[in-house]
C-alpha cells in the first residue's frame, strides 16, 4: 500500500469518526449549578455583579421579586433579548428554583465610589425618595421598598447598592413604558409622574447613600400599600 493510500484511508476513517462523534448527543447535567450558568456569566458565580453599570445585582433579592422579574423577561414585559433567549423555554417550576437560590445568598456589598452630585440635586432625591410628594400623589419610595430602602418581603426588592446608571434605566424604562409589570403596574404610575429632573435626583441619591452590613428585606408590611401592585400582591 502506498503511502498515498495510506494517507487516504487514515483521513477517510477520521472523517467517519468525526461523523460518530457529531451524532453522540452530549449529556449535560441537570444540576442547578449547570442551570445557573446563563445567569452567572453576567451576574457574577455569587449574583453580585460587581463592577457592572447596567447589571443588578441579585443576591439576597427576595425570592419573589426575582421569580417575578424572571417571568417578566421570558413572558416579555421586560426587554432584553439576552434574558429572554436563555429564559424562553423554561418552565415556572424551574424559575423559582433559580430565584430562589440566589434570595438565599447573604454575602456583604462591595464597597463602591459614590458619584459626585451636587448638594441641591440631592435634597430634592432624598425627599422624592423619603417623604414623596403629595401634591403629585407620589409615595415615597420608603413606603413599598422599606423604611431602610433594603426592600420588604415577600417581593420588593431593595434600591440600595444599585449603580446610578442602572436607577436611571429603570425609571426611564418604566416612564416610556418599554419595562412593565403584572397589572396594576404601580411602578410605571410612579415613574409617569417624575420629572425627568426628578427621576435623576432620585437615583442620584439612591446611589449615594451607604448600604447597611447586613443588608436584608423587611418583613411583610402591615400597612396598605400607597398604590395597588400587581407584582407585589398590594391593594390601596
Amino acid at each position: 500500500m502506498t503511502g498515498i493510500r495510506r494517507g487516504l484511508l487514515c483521513a477517510a476513517a477520521w472523517a467517519v469518526h468525526g461523523l460518530l462523534a457529531a451524532a453522540t448527543p452530549v449529556q449535560v447535567p441537570d444540576t442547578l449549578a449547570q442551570r445557573l450558568q446563563p445567569c452567572t456569566a453576567c451576574h457574577g458565580a455569587q449574583g453580585r455583579a460587581v463592577g457592572g453599570a447596567y447589571v443588578p445585582r441579585i443576591a439576597g433579592k427576595p425570592a419573589g421579586y426575582l421569580f417575578e422579574q424572571l417571568l417578566n423577561f421570558r413572558d416579555g414585559r421586560r426587554h432584553n433579548a439576552t434574558m429572554a433567549g436563555f429564559l424562553a423555554e423554561l418552565p415556572d417550576a424551574y424559575l423559582r428554583e433559580m430565584a430562589t437560590h440566589f434570595a438565599g445568598l447573604d454575602l456583604p456589598y462591595e464597597a463602591t465610589t459614590p458619584p459626585k452630585v451636587p448638594a441641591a440635586v440631592l435634597t430634592r432625591g432624598e425627599r422624592l425618595a423619603t417623604v414623596g410628594d403629595r401634591s403629585r400623589d407620589l409615595p415615597a419610595c420608603a413606603a413599598c421598598h422599606g423604611e431602610a430602602l433594603a426592600g420588604a418581603l415577600p417581593a420588593m426588592p431593595g434600591l440600595l447598592g444599585l449603580p446610578r446608571d442602572y436607577l436611571i434605566g429603570q425609571l426611564g424604562a418604566w416612564r416610556n413604558g418599554t419595562r412593565r409589570a403584572t397589572a396594576p403596574d404601580c411602578m410605571a404610575e410612579i415613574a409617569k409622574r417624575l420629572s425627568v429632573e426628578d427621576l435623576g435626583a432620585v437615583a442620584d441619591w439612591l446611589s449615594t447613600q451607604p448600604v447597611p452590613q447586613p443588608m436584608r428585606p423587611a418583613a411583610a408590611p402591615t400597612q396598605p400599600a400607597p398604590l395597588r401592585c400587581g407584582s407585589a400582591g398590594h391593594t390601596r
